[in-house]
């Protein structure tokens, strides 16, 4: 990946993050949780969800380790507390799942306007606000914590298996980064299936 893509990567990839975390509060909200309310995270306004590491020094981090082949960024996770939520079991799991329905609706409505204008001038870059869209809500749902994916699988894990919840709570980071580098290419044709889904 060129300098050029680096560059529209962060003009896309960042608003795209900021309304993914914005997704996981307003669907908290909905569920009885005020607290992203409270703490003015409910909003769309960059400046109170970039996240210094995640946001800027990550994503350049992996640009580089990566040689250009894999490139990620999360903006500050919106707070919420569990405990407010009306429902205790799926309440965690509607609110993971909400960012990456966020960031499958983003990639949806730009998909439309590549398949309406395919001519357009604009169609590669409606094209690569789409893939990072999709690379995100795919990513995201990867049952590994912290991704959103982790509470998406704690809610259909029976209580018994406290012990998988345990090991992935523990040591997740590490399983997401041994992911990232030596294993990500196992969801690459999903991503490109469903970017190819969207815009044809």
């Amino acid at each position: 990946m060129d300098f050029v893509s680096l560059l529209f990567y962060f003009i896309v990839i960042i608003p795209s993050a900021i309304i993914h975390e914005y997704a996981h509060g307003w669907m908290a909200y909905q569920l009885g949780d005020p607290t992203a309310k409270y703490a003015g995270r409910l909003t769309i306004d960059p400046r109170v969800h970039i996240d210094k590491w995640g946001t800027i020094i990550l994503p350049i981090a992996l640009f580089v380790l990566t040689g250009g082949r894999f490139l990620f960024a999360y903006a500050k996770p919106v707070p919420y507390n569990p405990y407010n939520l009306k429902n205790q079991k799926w309440g965690p799991a509607l609110v993971g799942v909400a960012g990456p329905v966020a960031n499958f609706m983003l990639a949806a409505c730009f998909g439309i306007l590549v398949r309406i204008f395919p001519s357009s001038i604009f169609a590669p870059f409606f094209s690569i606000i789409v893939y990072a869209n999709i690379l995100l809500m795919v990513f995201n749902l990867l049952p590994i914590p912290p991704l959103d994916g982790s509470k998406i699988l704690y809610a259909v894990l029976p209580s018994s298996a406290y012990q998988v919840r345990s090991f992935l709570d523990r040591y997740g980071f590490f399983i997401l980064m041994f992911f990232v580098f030596y294993l990500f290419d196992l969801v690459r044709p999903v991503i490109d299936g469903l970017v190819k889904l969207l815009i044809g």
